[in-house]
């Protein structure tokens, strides 16, 4: 199954949003999702890392 996130290219910008028209409630949510996506974000890249750091340590030449 393909999704629309794998065909877009890794370097995209997402689309801004227009916050002339929003609300003071409206933008303070809009900021606590950002900082979820954030925290996500986060989580994915120590993942990552740890996953990498591993594969390092499985690799690498004794001496």
């Amino acid at each position: 199954m393909i999704f629309d996130d794998d065909t877009d290219p890794k370097t995209k910008k997402p689309k801004l949003r227009a916050l002339d028209n929003m609300s003071v409630p409206e933008l303070k949510e809009y900021v606590r999702q950002l900082k979820d996506e954030i925290v996500r974000a986060e989580a994915d890249i120590q993942k990552k890392e740890k996953h990498k750091a591993a594969a390092d340590a499985l690799f690498k030449s004794p001496g």
